[in-house]
């Protein structure tokens, strides 16, 4: 009777220890299923919030713990019940590679390999792009450039397809925009090592097993510096889009008819605004250096020229004959017949510009109503920014957002002056104790503040505008989501298009294997608004 006993309740302590395991595996895989909903949640959150931007008032999506850390989402009755999700990324010009923030990272702050060839430049100037990002050398940056470009002709250092049709297998240069960056290791010279570095982890900062030589994997130099490799300084994501904040579309000030110029401006800003800007068009400024670019509107070729020419005049002619004492072509009381000979390069041509213009029959000097004054700028350039445009396109792509580029790629700019490069990189929007500087994240919504705080003069800023920006549209998002206390966490990175409305999620991936990478779990959290 006794044996009986013992083994009816060796059977029945079995059975609970059993039951006891199953039901701590089945919570464990609903906690880990719950967590991948958290971290997706992180992810539809930031596509909410992109989708109605204000620009004017400059959301602060860089560094901010109460929207993007530790946010509750499931408000259970212990820490380890609460389940969250924290928006991460590392701070970019931190020199010891350990500083995180609660923020998104604008793909902007990466040079656009697809969008080197339009800017129209020289081979050797498209090749500087590349020369300053670390184990680039001229062999492969013209690799990568012939990789992309839609002719067969190598570069003076590059490869084409005749140097991939010896590859076992054989295959083909793309010779058109490349889809990810992951491609970058089908050209010649590219190593994985050269394109992926020591972060192996992927979260951007010098963790412990990435600084200690051959002790473990990664293999590294044990110098105190992250080797992000090459994709950490590339993109082939990055635009903005050239919408106002509204969604509505802003004036292009270089559109072809001047009386539509004027009246979208009128209509904007008033008359003097509108006379200054086509006043601008058609005779140039008498103060401001004219950049390359900047002079005769021309298409490249005389033949289409004169042909471009000859169809403003009958356009012009058209309206004459339609209108009333030519009514049509008279705005402001210049005649606009003429059309505009001059085009604007860059938003700050007009900034202290005085334009001569013959109004009702009286020559008349029109000073601009923007001026370089630093408190004037302040507040005059995110309207300015955000009303009017150099180009109908209602997308800008490749150019650098300053406030997030590492040193490295800002060098690599046409006319980028090291020292500014040095100084705009070293300008941090995060205060020691890891707060962030929020006065100065809402003054530098433009790349305006440049000239603000003296970092540079009008004439270098007009020169570099065409390459940089203050921002971008397209975002990478790294969403943890967690619980309170305890296991286990999902990482997430999804590429986020604001561009178009609603926001579009063009890429994910699940980064959980390389484990959560930022330190999340220790923090507080707020409640999902």
């Amino acid at each position: 009777m006794l044996v009986v006993l013992v083994m009816l309740t060796l059977a029945a302590y079995t059975f609970t220890s059993t039951m006891v395991g199953e039901r701590q595996a089945t919570e464990m895989y609903a906690r880990d299923v719950q967590s991948r909903l958290l971290a997706e949640s992180g992810i539809e959150y930031v596509a909410a919030l992109l989708e109605s931007p204000d620009e004017l008032t400059q959301q602060n999506y860089y560094h901010d713990p109460d929207m993007f850390g530790a946010i509750t989402v499931l408000d259970g009755g212990s820490e380890r019940s609460r389940g969250r999700f924290s928006i991460v990324a590392p701070v970019e010009n931190d020199a010891g590679y350990l500083a995180f923030r609660y923020g998104l990272i604008d793909e902007a702050g990466k040079l656009n390999i697809n969008a080197i060839s339009t800017f129209g430049l020289e081979p050797e100037v498209e090749r500087e792009f590349l020369m300053y990002l670390p184990g680039m050398d001229e062999s492969l940056a013209d690799a990568i450039l012939d990789w992309i470009d839609e002719d067969d002709e190598p570069r003076e250092f590059g490869a084409e397809s005749d140097v991939y049709d010896s590859m076992s297998p054989p295959y083909v240069a793309r010779n058109g925009p490349c889809e990810s960056i992951d491609e970058l290791l089908r050209v010649s010279g590219m190593t994985y090592a050269l394109l992926y570095g020591e972060d192996t982890n992927r979260n951007g900062l010098l963790d412990p097993n990435e600084n200690d030589g051959d002790l473990s994997l990664p293999y590294d130099t044990a110098d105190g510096v992250l080797d992000l490799g090459l994709s950490g300084y590339l993109t082939v994501y990055s635009q903005e889009s050239n919408l106002r904040s509204d969604g509505s579309d802003k004036i292009d000030i270089n559109q072809s008819l001047l009386t539509e110029l004027y009246d979208e401006l009128e209509l904007e800003f008033g008359e003097e605004v509108a006379q200054f800007i086509v006043a601008y068009r058609m005779n140039g400024a008498n103060n401001v250096e004219q950049l390359e670019g900047q002079g005769q509107v021309s298409t490249g070729d005389d033949t289409t020229d004169r042909a471009l020419q000859q169809f403003a005049q009958a356009l012009v002619k058209s309206a004459m004959s339609a209108g009333t004492s030519g009514s049509e072509v008279t705005r402001g009381g210049m005649d606009l017949s003429a059309g505009g000979n001059i085009k604007f390069v860059s938003l700050y041509d007009m900034i202290d510009a005085e334009v001569t213009a013959n109004i009702d029959g009286t020559s008349t000097t029109l000073v601009s109503p923007w001026t370089s004054d630093p408190g004037s700028l302040q507040e005059s350039l995110p309207m300015l920014f955000d009303t009017l445009t150099t180009t109908s396109s209602s997308t800008i792509k490749g150019r650098i957002n300053i406030n997030q580029a590492r040193p490295e790629v800002l060098l690599g700019l046409p006319e980028m002056p090291p020292e500014l490069a040095s100084a705009i990189s070293s300008s941090m929007l995060i205060g020691p104790d890891g707060a962030p500087l929020t006065d100065l994240i809402a003054q530098r919504q433009t790349t305006g503040w440049l000239l603000i705080e003296g970092l540079t003069d009008l004439t270098t800023l007009r020169l570099l505008d065409p390459y940089i920006t203050a921002h971008g549209s397209v975002y990478r998002v790294q969403s943890i989501g967690h619980y309170g206390s305890g296991g286990p966490a999902t990482r997430l990175e999804a590429i986020v298009d604001a561009t178009q409305f609603p926001a579009r999620i063009v890429s994910l991936r699940d980064l959980s294997g390389l484990g959560t990478g930022y330190p999340v779990i220790q923090q507080a959290g707020n409640t999902a608004r």
